[in-house]
């Protein structure tokens, strides 16, 4: 059986798919047609429903919940690894509510995050999300949520944290930050659908076993090509809770999901969310 596959060119993503799309674990007799495209090309074609295996922001996920599954490997939850509100000036946490915030996207895990704690703050413009340093720096906007590479460059380009999303999260839940996961078409027969979760778990397993095999994927791709911070970002985002949610991946998703709903962000989701 052959399947469509979404990914990001970040390196995480890379990182763990590398394996798989280029033939060097078992998939169980499952073959793709992958592609790769930015968090929110993929985000717009799952809601679509037109992707019947993709990464997608877990705020996304939200919207999408009726049509898709949560597979147990290859999502990005962790901590330590929130986004993080940056500014050109010195700027304190309650000014963000009146000012003028660049994010990466509406349906961004990191907009969701930012909503559970800044809810008025409504002044919002969407940029391609290595495009909002720049836009801080020229005075576009007052501040931007940064994700991916640009969380481990900020410093160099003179910005200033002015909140850590994660750190907020944290401090309120105690559990990891959940960003985004793989899932899964809920018209994929399940026996399938555990085929790729588990041949995804050995993607990531190999690329572990032998991270030299995916430097020339992951470089190519990648929009920041220093290695060091390529490394930091695999690092922090490929962990874990990438092999396998377990119990404490799966709750910190739920709660996000709670706290939203709580905060009036998000309404219902389905009953059923996770594949396993």
């Amino acid at each position: 059986m052959k399947l469509t596959l979404g990914f990001s060119p970040c390196p995480n993503d890379t990182f763990i798919f590398e394996a798989l799309v280029h033939g060097r674990v078992d998939t169980e007799g499952v073959s793709f047609d992958w592609f790769l495209a930015d968090v929110e090309e993929l985000n717009r074609r799952a809601m679509e429903g037109s992707v019947d295996v993709t990464k997608m922001s877990f705020h996304a996920y939200a919207v999408a919940a009726a049509n898709y599954l949560i597979l147990d490997s290859g999502s990005a939850l962790g901590h330590n690894n929130g986004p993080l509100v940056v500014s050109r000036r010195k700027m304190y946490p309650d000014e963000l509510e009146d000012a003028l915030i660049a994010i990466p996207g509406k349906y961004t895990t990191a907009n969701l995050l930012f909503s559970i704690f800044w809810p008025g703050a409504s002044r919002k413009r969407e940029y391609i999300f290595s495009d909002i340093p720049e836009a801080v720096m020229s005075g576009e906007v007052d501040a931007g949520l940064i994700i991916h590479e640009t969380r481990f460059t900020y410093l160099s380009l003179g910005l200033k944290k002015v909140a850590d999303t994660g750190e907020y999260w944290e401090k309120m839940t105690g559990m990891p930050v959940p960003l985004g996961g793989i899932v899964v078409h809920r018209s994929v027969n399940e026996d399938v659908a555990a085929k790729v979760s588990r041949s995804i778990r050995r993607s990531i397993e190999y690329a572990w076993a032998d991270q030299s095999a995916s430097v020339d994927f992951i470089r190519r791709h990648a929009r920041e090509i220093d290695s060091a911070v390529t490394r930091e970002h695999i690092s922090l985002f490929v962990n874990g809770f990438s092999l396998s949610l377990g119990k404490d991946g799966k709750a910190a998703i739920e709660r996000l999901y709670s706290v939203a709903r709580e905060r009036k962000v998000l309404g219902d989701m389905p009953e059923r969310i996770f594949l396993l």
